[in-house]
């Protein structure tokens, strides 16, 4: 027995109060956000959680599900609280069908604005009321890819640390640099650092081919069904779109997204 397993509490049965209180945090998104804490499942997950050094506050382990316990006492080590589970007690706390026999509950952890800090050309997402999970954590997977150096959330519709999006960022959502701010502050804050704006419509005169993201750029995209709201439509935003053959007029929000974080990127390596 290592020295980390005499500190394991073992629990076996369905019916125990803290896998009950797991359970609910797990399928209740309210209650999840009034607690502040954010449930992982799945291996892959929390070791990206753990290389952006969150700390395991409680670490859910059911040695049945596991194929390869190699490094499991560096899970048991950096967790405050560990548990030992059966399969089925595992069972009722995992969103997965399929559980690899890991879960971490970590704290809710997010940047403010006035702690940013900003290195030179900063390339930074604005997103807006983005609703769906999938595409949430989509478009946090290909920002981190490409270097965005920040993503700053303003009036958001979704749960951003859902399991659904968590598991679409592939665990990068904790290597993300995330800010929560109102359209406004966004705004401020954004022109005091000398940011050029930009936001794809159908109206916008020029493609994103066609505009300088070299220099320190935010790029703000809206929900799939209303688009940016009025906040944004003023004058200081440049408009730009995205070519598309005749009778399209609209993509996925995150790919849209890709697309312009690219050809920012590809518009980059040349001043590196």
């Amino acid at each position: 027995m290592s020295i980390f397993e005499e500190k394991i509490i073992e629990i076996s049965s369905t019916a125990n109060q803290k896998l009950k209180d797991i359970a609910k945090l797990v399928k209740d998104g309210k209650d999840r956000r009034r607690s502040g804490l954010l449930i992982v499942d799945g291996k892959r997950e929390i070791e990206e959680a753990l290389k952006s050094s969150w700390l395991i506050k409680e670490f859910f382990y059911c040695e049945e599900f596991d194929k390869d316990n190699s490094e499991i006492e560096n899970f048991f080590a950096k967790a405050q609280r560990s548990y030992k589970l059966t399969n089925k007690a595992f069972e009722k706390i995992s969103y997965k069908k399929n559980p690899d026999g890991y879960l971490a509950v970590f704290e809710e952890k997010f940047l403010k604005l006035k702690d940013v800090m900003l290195k030179k050309s900063p390339l930074v997402l604005v997103l807006e009321s983005v609703e769906k999970p999938g595409n949430l954590g989509a478009i946090i997977r290909t920002a981190y890819a490409s270097g965005v150096d920040l993503i700053i959330l303003n009036d958001q519709k979704t749960d951003i640390y859902s399991p659904n999006v968590i598991r679409s960022s592939t665990g990068f959502i904790f290597s993300m640099p995330l800010v929560l701010s109102s359209a406004k502050e966004t705004f401020l804050w954004l022109k005091k650092n000398d940011f050029k704006i930009f936001v794809t419509t159908l109206e916008g005169e020029k493609s994103h081919f066609e505009v300088d993201f070299k220099k320190a750029s935010a790029i703000i995209f809206g929900t799939e069904s209303f688009g940016i709201s009025k906040d944004w439509k003023i004058k200081e935003v440049e408009n730009i779109r995205i070519p598309m053959i005749k009778g399209v007029d609209s993509l996925n929000v995150s790919v849209s997204a890709g697309i312009v974080i690219y050809e920012a990127l590809r518009q980059r390596r040349k001043i590196k």
